[in-house]
């Protein structure tokens, strides 16, 4: 039987991996500075994680959410001591697709409306509805094609006032935007889509899935802008590479039975990963050092020859070329070992390695990064 054709593959097959390192079959070494789509948080086979998700493998995997299951708890109250947000509910699921999915579930059984703003190269999922509100008419089929949800531009303040009436459910912003080229929304303009969301009644959907989770050097990459949404999802460094995601809920926005259910999301073994992940984070300072190592990241490619432009906060980086970066990363990572990430930009290299990668690992990329734009 073949296998559905889902991204054009790499002739690579890791086998082994440990901290920001791979192995493939042939034994070689490679430099891990994607993560898996920002998925691998705090290092491949960290012994802390290992060992949780083998404590509770060993008792007991899997039972659905019709049972009491305690480590659902546990990865709430430690979430709630590092994010911040102590007083929003958690809704446990399985992906960021599925945590979006949700939250426009919420947005618009509080709301009673059917109207959702998204931005000029959002990306939220590829399932019903998050496909149709990203950015992108090549993977929207016409299932999705209902109608209710609108593009504003990216940063664009005055665009999205004019869109903004008493029929809008929602309004979805990632933190910064990953697919879209690593696109960091202004201050003014988080604060400004909190302050129409007030005036109009509706929803403001934080989008953390790829830039929450400490990535950016805050918790979640809109704390940088001092605002408060009503709905956040998260996903990708959840659980290491374990499917773990979720929605954090403002205290108003009201919840009954019956009006969200999963059946594998928050299982025994998610919350053992997701709350190992919490753990190490707090152990080892991860977010103080994504911060460190993303501004010595920055610093160091800002100005470089054949660089247009450096953007994004902490590890979430994107590297603009002045030409097209596929030849840039293919060279990278069959000459040098290294793999980065590319985006819906043609032109930008993205840059999402785990969050505990230290200056060693960042002086091998720019030695090799020099190299290759030379070559």
């Amino acid at each position: 039987m073949p296998l559905f054709d889902v991204y054009p593959l790499f002739d690579i097959e890791p086998v082994k991996a440990l901290g920001s390192y791979l192995w493939d079959t042939k034994g070689r070494k490679y430099l891990d500075l994607y993560g898996g789509h920002a998925v691998i948080s705090i290092g491949h086979s960290h012994p802390h994680y290992v060992q949780k998700i083998s404590e509770q493998l060993s008792r007991i995997g899997f039972y659905s959410n019709s049972v009491q299951i305690p480590g659902q708890q546990e990865v709430a109250d430690k979430l709630a001591a590092l994010s911040g947000y102590d007083d929003y509910q958690l809704f446990l699921v399985n992906s960021g697709a599925e945590a979006n999915e949700n939250a426009f579930k919420l947005a618009s059984f509080h709301t009673r409306r059917k109207k959702i703003i998204s931005f000029s190269k959002a990306f939220h999922g590829r399932t019903s509805a998050a496909v149709a509100a990203t950015d992108n008419p090549s993977i929207i089929a016409p299932v999705n094609e209902s109608g209710q949800f609108i593009f504003a531009p990216f940063n664009d303040e005055v665009a999205l006032e004019t869109l903004m009436d008493e029929e809008v459910a929602a309004v979805i912003i990632e933190g910064i935007q990953g697919v879209g080229g690593v696109q960091v929304p202004s201050t003014a303009f988080l604060r400004k889509i909190r302050e129409l969301c007030n005036r109009f009644g509706a929803i403001m959907i934080l989008d953390e899935v790829q830039s929450g989770y400490g990535r950016t050097g805050n918790f979640f990459a809109h704390q940088e802008a001092g605002v408060q949404p009503d709905i956040i999802s998260m996903a990708k460094g959840m659980g290491n590479g374990f499917p773990v995601g979720g929605i954090l809920i403002h205290p108003s926005i009201a919840a009954r039975h019956g009006m969200l259910g999963t059946t594998f999301g928050g299982n025994h073994l998610a919350c053992a990963a997701a709350a190992a992940v919490l753990d190490v984070m707090k152990e080892e300072g991860l977010v103080a050092n994504a911060a460190r190592t993303g501004d010595l990241f920055i610093e160091e490619l800002t100005g470089r020859q054949g660089i247009r432009e450096v953007r994004g906060r902490g590890l979430m980086i994107g590297i603009e070329l002045e030409e097209p970066c596929a030849p840039v990363r293919k060279t990278l990572l069959q000459e040098h070992g290294i793999f980065t990430g590319s985006s819906s930009d043609k032109n930008t290299i993205r840059v999402l390695p785990a969050l505990n990668i230290g200056e060693k690992e960042v002086n091998i990329f720019f030695d090799a990064f020099d190299k290759v734009l030379k070559k």
